[in-house]
């Protein structure tokens, strides 16, 4: 569980925080193997037994003050009872976890009710109103995500166009059955799932299987129009109205799969993939809006871009989740597919959403691998405490709040990257107290459970393996911290972390930008920047007035006295050059945008910080690094006289040669050097795989590698003055502090 802070001193008063001009909070990393300083958390069991504040129902930790009988809360101080069973326990305190370490992962009893199969199970929905790329695509992606699933998993493969396919797997050859979709919007199916092939026949076991899928797919063939139009009967003046009924399909898998949960499984994960909008039955979607000139009236096409069209995929999260399933969608397509709609089926019910624009250079078969290959946690709850003087103000992140308590998130299915938000406030005007010895207090709890296989059992020296199955594991994961407190503006600028700063900035401004559209949200990163360097220059007295008045007034916009707050001009500087808030009339298409909103909303900061402002680094040869980090300008490139750069932009890794680089340098850089070990570190560590390239310079188009070149580049479409650069958005950044200032 890594947990980092906007800044380690967190500010005095209400007062202090206006003045510091920062955001205040925290990110939180709950299923991360260790914290942000590489510990791992101290492992025990009877995590029912751990003592609860009576008062803030907070755990107790190593912050706490014990005496015999009593222990008083580190969050509330609140003096509460100890039974005689945990005085006992306590009487050797070296023996218990919440003793040893503030960061503590105690496995909690199962219920009898919860005692089940626990098969992980999977099913791909393949969208079959396609192309044979597609299909290529995916049957290469599925046989890798084959060799990822763990022995004892359940595997199903469906189809769906203008009907559903349903595989039986389990005989000599596959047999499909299909049900039709009926065309309108609101059609129910003619029969269950479960009555077109029962779902022991669907779920076939993987172990046994695997060659009899992998023959399966090799049958999947796209349906021809003429099939469509025949088998969906519908027509307006003889032309075929559409044939990919995703929202029918997905509605009808959730049922039919639900009926088994709790019993066969505890968590399915469906992996739909899709080629284009859903245009029949249930669920459809109107790609015409994307066609509407918005330019054309002024009027700003992102704010009619960016809502959903339809509640249905929202509300078909919620029938996914009391199912059971998880649903990744995996979007390839280069058309308007309206994923502003489709997205929450994925981010509600703890899946992820990708999007590949092309099926020629696709990641879409390594991701695939990678995200199964990776273990997950699912059922999660994780709630955040606070000491007393403040409280969450906001949470940000893929998950759904409890709707019984306050404070308390739901996460489907979490693995090691997911990553959340939270803001503070202060929970009156007093504050924190400047005389007593007391700290600010943060502990987050999550409450996690885990499918183990039956060989890590047997390991464990379990007596449970006589008959191979899965199992549950239930763990109750829970780390307190205690911060300082800054009693100055310069102790909080000197403990800032930008990272940090960045990913609650990012999340505030998609929010900005859903409910009011991109302009808004350029124009709060804006103000945000200029306020910032007010009061930076205010606390550090650097406003001095020169003779000529408010004009010989000069500001320091590169916060030169600060090292923590230099990052973060060039950080404002590239976002608003990034997809995520650069116009529609600048060519940025709104499902690339739904897809980099949903990305960056669940990175942790240094990988959110990376896929803002790229890494630059310079190498004299393929074995030898010359300069650690550039500045993203062709300046930079030209003076350093280095013959290669390689440049990380989280989702791109680009390998450029330089046009004046000697010709007996190898290229592209061989496998064994310095060079291609950091690029296979970079993609092993990522939780997408990156797309690489090697581009020769004065040779190949250098385009891809010259648009990351940020600081030469304009950053209009602000609504701001027409600026160049970075240097004259720092000036003009000056200028409207000085506006501010008056």
């Amino acid at each position: 569980m890594a947990v980092r802070a906007t800044v380690t001193r967190f500010p005095i008063d209400v007062e202090s925080l206006e003045e510091s001009g920062l955001p205040w909070g925290v990110t939180v990393s709950p299923f991360a193997a260790k914290d942000e300083n590489g510990n791992p958390p101290v492992y025990g069991s009877e995590g029912h037994l751990l003592p609860r504040c009576e008062n803030c129902w907070a755990y107790y930790n190593t912050y706490c003050e014990q005496e015999q009988w009593a222990w008083t809360c580190s969050l509330c101080g609140t003096l509460n009872g100890l039974s005689s069973q945990s005085v006992s326990r306590y009487s050797q305190p070296e023996s218990c976890p919440e003793n040893i370490s503030s960061f503590i992962d105690l496995e909690l009893p199962i219920e009898e009710s919860e005692e089940m199969q626990a098969r992980p199970v999977y099913v791909a929905a393949v969208d079959l109103a396609s192309s044979e790329e597609f299909l290529e695509l995916v049957k290469s992606a599925l046989l890798a995500a084959l060799e990822a699933l763990g022995p004892g998993s359940l595997f199903g493969l469906a189809t769906f166009s203008h009907k559903i396919g349903l595989y039986d797997v389990q005989g000599p050859i596959p047999v499909v059955k299909n049900v039709f979709i009926p065309y309108d919007s609101d059609g129910t199916l003619s029969m269950e799932l479960q009555d077109v092939m029962p779902l022991s026949s669907f779920l076939a076991p993987v172990d046994t299987c695997k060659d009899r899928i992998a023959s399966a797919l090799e049958t999947l063939r796209p349906t021809t129009s003429w099939e469509r139009t025949s088998g969906a009967g519908q027509g307006l003046d003889g032309v075929f109205l559409g044939g990919r009924g995703f929202g029918s399909a997905m509605e009808a898998l959730f049922n039919y799969i639900g009926s088994e949960y709790g019993n066969t499984f505890a968590l399915a994960r469906v992996f739909a993939f899709l080629s284009g909008a859903p245009d029949i039955g249930a669920g459809q979607l109107d790609t015409r809006r994307y066609g509407e000139q918005y330019a054309s009236r002024r009027e700003d096409a992102d704010r009619a871009l960016l809502p959903e069209q339809t509640p249905f995929y929202k509300d078909l999260a919620a029938v996914a989740v009391q199912s059971g399933v998880c649903v990744d969608i995996f979007a390839v397509t280069n058309e308007y597919t309206d994923l502003a709609s489709l997205k929450f089926l994925s981010i509600e019910s703890g899946g992820s959403l990708f999007l590949y624009t092309s099926t020629d250079d696709s990641t879409l078969p390594q991701d695939m691998y990678r995200m199964l290959s990776r273990p997950y946690a699912f059922n999660c709850v994780l709630r955040l405490r606070t000491s007393s003087e403040f409280q969450q103000s906001h949470s940000y992140g893929h998950f759904f709040p409890d709707p019984q308590y306050e404070n308390v998130q739901h996460i489907i299915c979490c693995d090691s990257f997911a990553t959340y938000a939270y803001d503070f406030e202060f929970a009156n005007n007093s504050g924190f107290s400047r005389h007593t010895s007391e700290l600010p207090m943060l502990q987050i709890a999550f409450q996690y459970t885990v499918v183990v296989p039956p060989d890590e059992l047997a390991n464990a020296g379990s007596n449970t393996t006589t008959r191979a199955k899965h199992s549950l594991k239930k763990r109750l994961r829970i780390r307190t911290l205690q911060f300082g407190v800054g009693h100055s503006i310069n102790e909080i600028y000197d403990c800032v972390d930008s990272e940090v700063v960045l990913s609650l900035l990012v999340h505030k401004v998609i929010l900005a930008s859903l409910e009011q559209g991109v302009r808004e949200g350029r124009m709060l990163l804006h103000d945000w920047l200029v306020i910032l360097t007010a009061q930076y220059n205010d606390a550090c007295k650097l406003i001095q007035s020169g003779h000529g008045g408010s004009s010989g007034v000069h500001i320091d916009v590169a916060f030169s006295q600060c090292p923590q707050l230099q990052p973060l001009p060039r950080l404002v500087f590239a976002l608003l050059r990034n997809p995520l808030l650069r116009l529609h009339e600048e060519g940025v298409h709104p499902d690339y945008r739904i897809y980099l909103q949903c990305l960056s909303s669940a990175l942790e900061p240094s990988s959110l910080s990376r896929a803002v402002y790229p890494l630059l680094t310079s190498y004299a040869s393929p074995d030898k690094q010359a300069y650690p980090r550039h500045s993203l300008s062709r300046a930079a490139l030209i003076t350093s006289g280095s013959p290669i750069f390689f440049l990380d932009a989280f989702t791109n890794l680009i390998v450029f040669y330089s046009s004046t680089a000697d010709p007996s340098l190898p290229f592209p850089p061989p496998q064994d050097c310095l060079l291609r070990t950091t690029i296979n570190k970079l993609k092993q560590e990522r939780c997408i795989t990156p797309k690489l390239s090697f581009i020769k310079g004065g040779q190949d188009d250098a385009t891809a590698f010259e648009n990351y070149l940020i600081e030469e580049q304009d950053v209009e479409g602000s609504g701001f003055t027409s600026v160049m650069g970075f240097v004259s958005f720092l000036e003009e950044i000056n200028q409207s502090t000085l506006e501010y200032l008056k």
